[in-house]
């Protein structure tokens, strides 16, 4: 640690209440947020209290730093970004403090959709909704005045600030009141000193304004909407000065918000969305500026791009979207009834399609299901465009453009004009209603070449926005991205800005660099670093790239923010590490994966209909984030972070709050493979280090069961015993109230082997060869058991291999990789010779399932191990696609049973999958007569495999599944079912009921194993023991 980190962390850290870190980990997490640009700062302050931020900015306008106030770091033009003290808000100032009718008082750390979830039983909501509402905090959206779809409805939070109370450049607080919003405010008195200093900005700040009145007046763009420097034109109120109106919208340059009362809007009643279908864009543009007049909440604008990114990545969309249309409107209308909601869409429809003939399709919908995936079309389809292939990215530079709404027909033709001169494909994305225009060109930003073109191209699209008297930002901001252009924005005024940023913070304390430039800043300075140079130590996989990776050339020396191929931040030094990496990839492909996110924070989300990421959602800080790893990883091969930090047990840390469940890969808008990434942390860490003790133990689950399986009797007395499970917890590390399996007195191979199920068949049909894992072998052989009975009674013929191995999973999730290759190889090359003959591979466990079909890619550069892949399914998914084809028997025994069923992560991960439509399980036991299926969406269980074995894993295991668990203790439910062992084990953690696998309901329901199955609902789990 340098000398300055180190003296500001000794001198603040017996001052906070809260966190501060200044090591390189965190400062590289901290880098980087949502946008193109890379600073690393000198520390992260986590503060608790508001006297954690007075400290914090008496210290840094003491000894000349810099203050960056951060949320959730979702912006795209780098607010959050500066080489000072970061203030992380979302950690630990993030209480709704208290809710009145129309108003509530909130900490800025509050993610917008926690507080309208709290707010849905008063029937209010915070209504601007800027599309990263479910991560955006409260004091980002002030800070920046983020809006989003419904502003034509809602307006911005701008209008809706009541109060605000704030931390000024040298450390004083703030208590600043509304004038437009005046009869909500709560006059709360404010110490002497404060309202003389309030006076004192009023003053200053009035005579500011009308001695530039005429200049402020002629310098408002003609839009809808306009965040591009300071809002000046609204801050005299009725000969007033409302420094409200002037704080929201500063990013934080002119004090920073540590509490703030916001009007709250009653929730809609009832609402309608339309999809309107163009072959031209300009068609839709047109249809747009007429149907912004009639009475609608909401109008959003996608291109053919974006269309085609959303039917290619998600086969609901395929279904929804016409290949042939060109362009897309989603509007929205509400109404106090469905007969007036229904009108509206009949009348949108009459217009913009029977008569005027400009959309070739319309589809509407009042229902909530299919409304909310309407909105997951438009919300999600950007972020998406970093799935695409290639070096190319959708760079967000150009990106919050705002016109006259009635001038966006002409603006869209002649961008694309501006774009085709400069020989430049992009997206374009549009809010219609208020003339804002998301414009996103494909460029490679690892490109010195793409990097040059950049500049021109923002100086012609910003030319054209103020030659049709527009704003280079509509809601977004300035930030690092658009300050640069001010001054050619605002001409004379732009020194009025400086004026304003003296009367608040003359020492520039307050994140700097931002609306007032320093004389330094560019569009691309800072860019983010992405690759260092050429590798100085070359792997064997780096000499084979794919066509795809040689799409654009690897230059040879990068820009980073401390000029080329340097790094002066960390302990880089801006060469390609010399790495070995542990899987199937070179250096250069880690790179690439890291560099798939974009930082645009989703992955931060705690939505009730989303899972990523369990582990953030138990512990709500940066790091748990896989946005952190993706960082991280990002930081090493760039040659910000020194390669050996990945042997740290610091590093490790971070790396072990992924647990592999891979909704991160499956619901992030770019599809990143965070898990990949951090089983290669872990296996570099363990490379340099070995594995811990519990670790080793539960990574030879192999040998670990053939021990207990010697003598299951005796290894089932000790698991039942509080004086040995507190020795496994001392010794071993697996947690001493952790419910653990039963040891079966007879292995399924045993089982398999007596009942000649090793010979191959001669049939021609239907072939299965069964992997049946660790699980069932020692635990549970009636599963494997129920699972061939259920095959030959479909006339299935099935195989189970002699001698098969676990499928290694709990190796690969915990970096574990040496092994885990050879359980890998083995199980490969038995398993593709099978695959030869015409055999299937099925399995009644989703780890391994996942493990065959994924992670065993990762792990083996072979041809064999991608036909096993192609040929391995879970057992459902193999049920059902007989019941499709019309194989399946239906001769089920009705079963009067209500069971709650929880869709396991892996096997999510397989389905690509979360809807209730799509999974397997639930539709073959809703085909026995009586059965009822009660799907507890709860989210992850936590138990992740090992993970929530472990010792210093299990309060968050718990954590992570504790609505689940609640769930369970339903009294209407008889029992729980899934197809995950691991999920088994924590569903029958806080309760007595049994939680059965799906297929052993099915052997039942078919009269199958009468003697063994009959009392399967009424079986109880003990103490310390599951079923």
């Amino acid at each position: 640690m340098d000398p300055d980190r180190a003296r500001i962390l000794a001198d603040l850290s017996g001052v906070l209440d809260g966190q501060i870190r200044c090591d390189d980990l965190f400062l590289q997490i901290y880098a980087s947020d949502a946008s193109l640009y890379e600073i690393k700062p000198l520390a992260v302050v986590r503060p608790e209290s508001l006297s954690d931020v007075v400290s914090v900015v008496k210290y840094a306008a003491e000894n000349q730093l810099s203050v960056i106030p951060r949320g959730s770091g979702s912006n795209v033009i780098g607010a959050s970004l500066g080489n000072g003290i970061v203030l992380d808000f979302s950690v630990g100032m993030r209480q709704i403090l208290g809710v009145d009718r129309e108003s509530v008082r909130v900490q800025p750390g509050v993610a917008i959709r926690d507080l309208n979830r709290n707010l849905e039983s008063h029937q209010q909501m915070f209504s601007p909704d800027p599309a990263t509402r479910s991560v955006t905090t409260i004091g980002g959206a002030l800070a920046m005045n983020r809006t989003g779809s419904h502003w034509i409805a809602s307006g911005t939070p701008r209008d809706k600030v009541v109060q605000l109370q704030m931390v000024m450049a040298d450390g004083e607080v703030v208590q600043l009141d509304s004038v437009a919003n005046q009869v909500w405010v709560n006059s709360a008195s404010q110490p002497a000193g404060s309202a003389a200093r309030i006076r004192e900005l009023k003053s200053r700040v009035g005579n500011v304004i009308r001695s530039n009145e005429k200049l402020i007046a002629d310098s408002i763009p003609d839009t809808k909407v306009n965040q591009a420097g300071y809002h000046l034109d609204s801050v005299m109120q009725s000969d007033d000065v409302d420094l409200t109106r002037l704080a929201i919208g500063s990013e934080g340059t002119l004090g920073i918000i540590t509490e703030a009362v916001v009007r709250t809007d009653r929730l809609p009643t009832h609402r309608g969305v339309a999809l309107l279908f163009f072959h031209q864009l300009q068609a839709a543009a047109t249809a747009a500026v007429d149907i912004g007049k009639m009475g609608i909440t909401a109008c959003d604008l996608m291109d053919r791009r974006l269309l085609t990114l959303a039917r290619e990545t998600n086969e609901q969309f395929q279904r929804l979207l016409p290949v042939d249309a060109e362009a897309m409107l989603l509007v929205e209308f509400s109404a106090d009834d469905n007969a007036t909601l229904r009108d509206k869409l009949q009348h949108l429809t009459n217009r913009i399609q029977r008569r005027k003939k400009l959309a070739f399709e319309v589809r509407t919908t009042t229902q909530p299901a299919e409304r909310n995936l309407y909105w997951h079309l438009v919300r999600r389809v950007v972020p998406s465009l970093y799935r695409l292939r290639g070096l190319r990215r959708a760079v967000p530079f150009i990106e919050d453009i705002a016109i006259a709404p009635d001038r966006l027909p002409e603006f869209l033709k002649r961008v694309h004009g501006v774009l085709n001169e400069h020989d430049i494909t992009a997206s374009i994305f549009s809010h219609t209603p208020q003339g804002m225009v998301h414009i996103r060109p494909f460029l490679n930003l690892a490109d010195p070449k793409d990097i040059a073109r950049m500049k021109p191209v923002a100086k012609a699209v910003f030319g054209l926005t103020l030659e049709m008297n527009g704003s280079i930002s509509g809601s977004q901001g300035d930030g690092l991205g658009r300050t640069w252009f001010l001054r050619s924005q605002y001409g004379k005024l732009h020194p009025v800005f400086s004026e304003i940023k003296n009367i608040f913070d003359p020492q520039n304390v307050l994140n700097p660099g931002k609306i007032v430039g320093l004389p330094y800043s560019d569009l691309t300075d800072n860019l983010r670093i992405f690759q260092a140079e050429e590798p100085i130590v070359k792997t064997d996989s780096d000499a084979e790239t794919s066509e795809d990776e040689a799409e654009e050339p690897t230059p040879r020396k990068l820009l980073t923010p401390f000029g080329r191929g340097k790094s002066k931040s960390g302990d880089g030094d801006g060469a390609l590490p010399v790495l070995q990496p542990q899987l199937d990839w070179s250096v250069t492909q880690m790179g690439l994966a890291a560099r798939n996110c974009n930082g645009c924070a989703r992955c931060r989300t705690n939505m009730h209909t989303e899972r990523m990421c369990p582990v953030y959602r138990a512990s709500p800080r940066e790091e748990s984030s896989p946005r952190a790893k993706a960082n991280l990883i990002r930081g090493v091969v760039s040659g910000a972070l020194s390669p050996d930090q990945m042997a740290k047990d610091e590093f490790k840390e971070i790396a072990d709050l992924c647990f592999n469940c891979h909704q991160c890969r499956l619901e992030c808008p770019a599809s990143v493979d965070i898990p990949k990434l951090m089983v290669e942390a872990k296996g570099q860490y363990y490379a340099t280090n070995g594995l811990r003790v519990s670790d080793w133990i539960l990574t030879r689950l192999d040998w670990l069961y053939g021990l207990g399986g010697r003598a299951p009797r005796l290894t089932n007395r000790m698991i039942r015993s509080p004086m040995w499970r507190w020795i496994l917890d001392r010794v071993f590390g697996i947690a001493q109230g952790r419910k653990l399996p039963r040891f079966s007195t007879r292995t399924f191979a045993r089982w398999a082997q007596k009942n000649q199920l090793g010979r191959p068949s001669r049939q021609q049909s239907r072939k299965v060869v069964y992997f049946y894992d660790a699980w069932v072998n020692w635990n549970d052989p009636e599963l494997g058991r129920s699972f061939v009975e259920v095959l030959k009674h479909n006339n299935i013929d099935v195989l189970v291999p002699p001698n098969q191995g676990i499928s290694g999973m709990s190796m690969i999730s915990d970096g574990a990789i040496g092994r885990a290759q050879a359980i890998a190889e083995r199980n490969v090359e038995m398993l593709a010779e099978w695959v030869r003959q015409g055999y299937r591979i099925v399995t009644t466990e989703p780890s391994a399932a996942l493990a065959l079909k994924h992670e065993y890619l990762n792990l083996l550069d072979d041809e064999d191990a991608t036909k096993v892949a192609e040929n391995t399914t879970d057992c459902c998914s193999f049920l059902m696609e007989l019941h499709r084809s019309g194989e399946l028997a239906l001769d089920f025994n009705p079963l009067s049973a209500l069971v709650g069923y929880h869709l396991p992560c892996h096997q999510r991960a397989i389905l690509k999958s979360g809807l209730v439509s799509d999974i397997p399980a639930v539709k073959l036991m809703q085909l026995i007569p009586g059965m009822q299926v009660e799907v507890l969406d709860k989210g992850c269980s936590g138990m992740a495999g090992t993970y929530g074995l472990k010792r210093r894993n299990y309060r968050r295991s718990l954590r992570i599944g504790v609505h689940l668990i609640q769930a369970m203790r339903q009294p209407q439910l008889l029992a729980g079912s899934t197809e995950c062992s691991s999920c088994k084990i924590q569903m029958e953690q806080g309760t007595y009921k049994t939680t059965v696998h799906p297929v052993k309901i099915l052997a039942l329901a078919y009269g199958l194993m009468p003697s063994e199955l009959e009392d399967l609902f009424n079986r109880r789990s003990e103490e310390l023991v599951v079923t």
